[in-house]
C-alpha cells in the first residue's frame, strides 16, 4: 500500500533553515508528482510545492510566498522527496505534508510540525 512519511521538522528561529523529508513507497515513484502541502493553525491546506517526474524534467511550481526560499527535489535512488526550506519567516509555521495522487486516489503522510520562533 501507499506509505507517504514525512521528516525534518522541527522549532527552527527566523532566518534559519530546515529540510523536510517524505520517504515514499507503495506505488511506482519514478513517475510520480509528489506535492508538499502545509496547513497552519485555523488556515485551509495549502499547496506549497510540486516537482513532475523526471520523465517530464522534473519541473518545480511554488506557492508564491516560498519561491526563492523553498526548493523541492527528489532522489529516485531513494524513492524520497525534499523540501529545502531557507530563511523561514514566522507564517511558514505549519505542519508540512507530503502528497501523492495515484490510480486515482490522493495519498497523504502524517505530516511533520514545523515551527518558527524567536
Amino acid at each position: 500500500q501507499v506509505q507517504l512519511v514525512e521528516s525534518g521538522g522541527g522549532l527552527v528561529q527566523p532566518g534559519g533553515s530546515l529540510r523536510l523529508s517524505c520517504a515514499a513507497s507503495g506505488f511506482t515513484f519514478a513517475t510520480a508528482v509528489m506535492n508538499w502541502y502545509r496547513q497552519a493553525p485555523g488556515k485551509e491546506r495549502e499547496l506549497v510545492a510540486k516537482i513532475s517526474s523526471v520523465f517530464l524534467g522534473t519541473r518545480t511550481t511554488y506557492l508564491d510566498s516560498v519561491t526563492g526560499r523553498f526548493t523541492i527535489s527528489r532522489d529516485e535512488a531513494k524513492d524520497t522527496v525534499y523540501l529545502q526550506m531557507n530563511n523561514l519567516k514566522f507564517e511558514d509555521t505549519a505542519v508540512y505534508y507530503c502528497n501523492v495522487f495515484n490510480r486515482g486516489k490522493d495519498y497523504w503522510g502524517k505530516g511533520t510540525l514545523v515551527t518558527v520562533s524567536s
